[in-house]
């Protein structure tokens, strides 16, 4: 009784009740929105050079910490690939600001992307590819990449929660209803005055979609006063909300013109200033994953990709049932996500040994 009261004490003051323990890493490269991280211990690293297992580069999604991949000990991806023998790599986009108004999708998928696979492969040395996995949009910029680069060396590509149909996906179809009569051009303009999205309007967006974990938050706490755990998880979740980094200018257009007024990539193609990407013409193995529980990406949004990517070898869907959150870390993405990620890339790494 009175650990939970002092739990409790603790989080009214807005200390953590539990220590922040990071997966140890190791930083490849540091530069503006494109710092690499290579988590894993120097044995680790050796073990998975020897046994010659592929790196996996992991993308986030635009507007999301990069430490989404490494919430808590019990919330990591990375921790997870790690103990399957794989050596998991991270690029960091960082924060976003008014100076950055100027980056767009090509920036992303012709430079800092190109740029993170090609310093994997020379740190990790002797590989056949890398194996790209990325959450929600993190998940459109690996697609571009490897459409619009097909020499990459892009193994797989594992895509959660990511959005591919726009048109089914709440509120896109209402609003382009709304601006259809207008046109996308206002709204442009006034995402190009503001510099982009900026990350209050992000933060508070997200929040918007989880109302109801807000709404019951102060019984959760007092039902879990004595649960450290269960309240270190909240508070992981919490901090996540509240470091979201907002959407460059640029970027912001062309994802309301491209992705939501026009919903090019429903058809599999997109056209950014006369220059067309064509997903279809993705051939490396693709593996989706989608929710009918996920506030933000309808699983009818996330599945549309089996209908999209026509020239990949093969393209696998799973359902799980969770938050869009929830499909990468917590106890869904450990009983669920996880094994099946690794599943593919083991299934993919025998096919390759043949």
């Amino acid at each position: 009784m009175f650990a939970g009261v002092r739990t409790l004490y603790r989080l009214t003051r807005g200390d953590r009740v539990a220590e922040d323990r990071p997966t140890p890493h190791t930083v490849i490269a540091q530069a503006p929105h494109r710092t690499l991280l290579r988590y894993g211990s120097d044995d680790e690293f050796a073990a998975a050079r020897s046994a010659r297992r592929r790196p996996v580069l992991l993308i986030p999604p635009l507007a999301v910490p990069a430490r989404c991949y490494d919430l808590s000990p019990d919330m990591s991806l990375v921790a997870f690939l790690l103990s399957t023998g794989r050596i998991p790599y991270v690029v960091d986009f960082g924060e976003m600001s008014y100076a950055d108004r100027h980056l767009g999708f090509e920036d992303f998928f012709d430079d800092i992307v190109p740029q993170a696979l090609g310093r994997t492969v020379d740190d990790f040395g002797d590989t056949v590819g890398v194996d790209v996995v990325a959450w929600s949009l993190g998940g459109t910029v690996a697609f571009l990449t490897a459409a619009a680069h097909p020499e990459l060396p892009i193994r797989t590509i594992t895509a959660i929660a990511t959005p591919l149909d726009y048109s089914v996906i709440q509120p896109y179809p209402l609003v382009r209803t709304i601006t259809r009569p207008i046109g996308p051009t206002p709204v442009a303009l006034a995402l190009r005055a503001m510099g982009g999205i900026p990350a209050p309007l992000v933060r508070a967006g997200y929040r918007a979609t989880a109302w109801q974990r807000e709404l019951r938050k102060p019984g959760y706490i007092l039902r879990n006063a004595d649960n450290t755990e269960a309240l270190a998880r909240m508070q992981v979740i919490d901090w996540f909300q509240e470091v979201l980094p907002g959407y460059p200018g640029r970027l912001s257009v062309q994802m309301w013109t491209n992705l939501v007024f026009r919903n090019e990539i429903a058809t599999g193609v997109l056209d950014f200033d006369g220059r067309p990407v064509d997903l279809t013409s993705i051939t490396a193995p693709i593996q989706l994953f989608g929710s009918n529980r996920d506030a933000i990406v309808s699983w009818a949004g996330a599945h549309h990709g089996v209908e999209v990517f026509t020239g990949s070898a093969q393209v696998h869907f799973t359902t799980v049932e969770t938050s869009h959150l929830g499909l990468i870390a917590g106890s869904d993405a450990t009983a669920q996500t996880w094994p099946r990620i690794d599943e593919f890339l083991s299934a993919d790494d025998k096919a390759h040994s043949k």
